[in-house]
């Protein structure tokens, strides 16, 4: 050893052992802080910390974004194209009798019992307009007692249309009762009578069943 070089200072052993036993004390505590953090619930509001939306979520939060009106003009106009394609469905309803698109007043299983019991069987309501023509044309002729012949006629009509009407009532409120029998029936029966004074052909929605058949 070279004459006044400074001889290094012991460390004490303890305090090598002290600093390892520390150093690993902190890191398993900071791991286990680590731990607790990751399973504790994160909260939906909190800005930061939400997963990342997918891709095709956040495609369609753009798009819905996008297509946003902005002024009152585009939102008459966006409805306006709502309400022409509701039309549109509907009128494709009324011909294939497709329930989810009828209008309210010909929607749910009274209604469609009450169609299909009227297109079932025959009316004299529905003959109505074809035979009121005729009668407005016979009422042209004036021959003597001809025009009496025909207010007989017209006459004729109008009281078997009340009786069938009558009859038509009675055996569709029974056979309502009868399928609903816990059901609000209301309006059903007025709802088929006014079918029966529509010509068959012309009724909307169209009818589903077969003369004859059973609804």
């Amino acid at each position: 050893m070279r004459l006044g070089a400074r001889r290094p200072h012991p460390v004490p052993l303890g305090f090598v052992f002290r600093s390892r036993s520390t150093s690993k004390d902190e890191q398993a505590a900071a791991a286990k802080a680590t731990a607790d953090r990751s399973q504790q619930p994160r909260d939906p509001q909190a800005p930061k910390g939400r997963p990342t939306p997918k891709r095709s979520e956040a495609s369609s939060q753009r798009r819905s974004l996008a297509s946003t009106p902005t002024n009152r003009k585009d939102a008459s106009k966006r409805a306006r194209e709502a309400r022409r394609v509701d039309l549109a469905k509907q009128r494709e309803a009324l011909a294939n009798g497709d329930e989810r698109f009828l209008p309210a007043r010909d929607k749910g299983p009274i209604r469609r019992f009450a169609r299909d019991f009227v297109d079932a069987r025959y009316s004299v309501a529905e003959f109505f307009l074809p035979l009121a023509v005729v009668i407005l044309v016979l009422s042209m002729i004036n021959r003597g007692s001809f025009q009496a012949y025909v207010l007989l006629a017209w006459m004729v009509v109008i009281a078997l249309i009340v009786i069938n009407s009558v009859i038509t009532g009675i055996t569709l409120k029974r056979a309502l009762k009868q399928r609903f029998p816990s059901e609000n029936l209301r309006g059903a029966v007025p709802y088929g009578l006014m079918r029966t004074l529509q010509i068959r052909r012309l009724r909307l929605p169209k009818p589903m069943v077969k003369r004859g058949a059973k609804p």
